[in-house]
């Protein structure tokens, strides 16, 4: 779109318009009288007069005529009157706008989670959002540490749960503890295990299993967990970052799969994938490394960030108050 010459821009402006004039030409939009008019705007009913003759000259037309009971506007000065309270509007419009945003109440959050700590903290918080706060819009990620931590250095996070990986600088976060991350393993509803009545680690690592690629913590911690009870790994190993992946592997084969208990509980209830999958009863003890609420240190949170960060904090605090000692 071609722009406006430069002699024809603020042109009203250039000649005197100001939100005086503006605030008259509105109110008498709605009143046609310039007594009412100065009586709400708090001015004397010549001042009135003289700010209209004002705004006729800038304009550069007739914009009223007078008669007994007031004044009518000519087509120009109607014209001229909308546009009036259409500018003040949006003026109010964005001073709320402004508000808001100063207060959390609008904005926009990115916010960063591993797969068990998005289900169990960052769904409910966002659900809560839409309630309290609807005008806050957020964007997740859903990710492993090792690839939310550059995200955040980088500033397209705001916050995320998870954990600083070993090679990043610890310094460049500031952290809330949440604690160790259970996990669970987890197969298909009529997995051949679920019907032993006994069933030991041994027996399960005869089967395929779906793992993180190497390197990966899941992947670690599980491979350890396996080696300090003396318990061969398994032989048959697909790996995978996806847990959608996982989940279609597991509920459409006998593989078996370690994910966050969080995770598993919500995947297994009627509001996952309708209960298809189910927690084997071993390695009941098997936890991921503590993770925790991280924010960046180097710059301060916006209000709408600082506002979702309160309440992941009071939900984990929450969490962890109800879970049993």
């Amino acid at each position: 779109m071609q722009s406006a010459p430069e002699h024809t821009r603020d042109r009203l402006v250039r000649r005197g318009l100001k939100l005086s004039h503006l605030r008259l030409l509105s109110v008498l939009g709605r009143t046609g009288q310039i007594s009412a008019a100065a009586a709400q705007l708090a001015i004397s009913q010549p001042a009135a007069s003289r700010l209209l003759t004002e705004v006729e000259r800038i304009a550069g037309a007739t914009l009223y005529h007078r008669h007994a009971r007031g004044i009518t506007f000519t087509e120009a000065g109607r014209h001229f009157s909308t546009l009036a309270q259409r500018l003040l509007g949006d003026l109010d419009a964005a001073s709320r706008e402004m508000e808001e945003l100063e207060a959390g109440r609008r904005g926009f959050v990115t916010i960063g989670a591993v797969t068990g700590a998005a289900l169990e903290h960052v769904l409910p918080v966002l659900r809560q959002l839409r309630v309290t706060h609807p005008s806050i819009n957020a964007s997740v990620v859903v990710d492993t540490s090792d690839k939310l931590a550059p995200l955040m250095l980088a500033d397209q996070l705001d916050l995320y749960i998870g954990r600083v990986p070993g090679a990043v600088e610890h310094g460049a976060f500031i952290a809330d503890p949440i604690g160790a991350e259970p996990v669970s393993l987890m197969v298909r509803k009529d997995h051949p295990l679920t019907r032993r009545k006994r069933l030991s680690l041994e027996e399960c690592v005869e089967f395929d299993w779906v793992l993180q690629p190497l390197g990966g913590l899941m992947r670690q911690t599980v491979e350890a967990y396996l080696s300090d009870r003396r318990v061969p790994l398994p032989a048959r190993v697909i790996s995978t970052s996806s847990t959608l992946m996982t989940l279609a592997l597991i509920v459409q084969s006998n593989a078996i799969a370690p994910i966050a208990r969080s995770a598993g509980a919500f995947f297994g209830s009627p509001d996952g994938i309708g209960g298809r999958v189910v927690t084997l009863p071993v390695a009941e003890d098997l936890a991921v490394a503590p993770y925790s609420l991280l924010r960046p240190a180097h710059r301060p949170l916006s209000p709408a960030a600082m506002l979702v960060h309160r309440q992941l904090l009071a939900r984990i605090e929450a969490l962890a108050n109800a879970a049993p000692s």
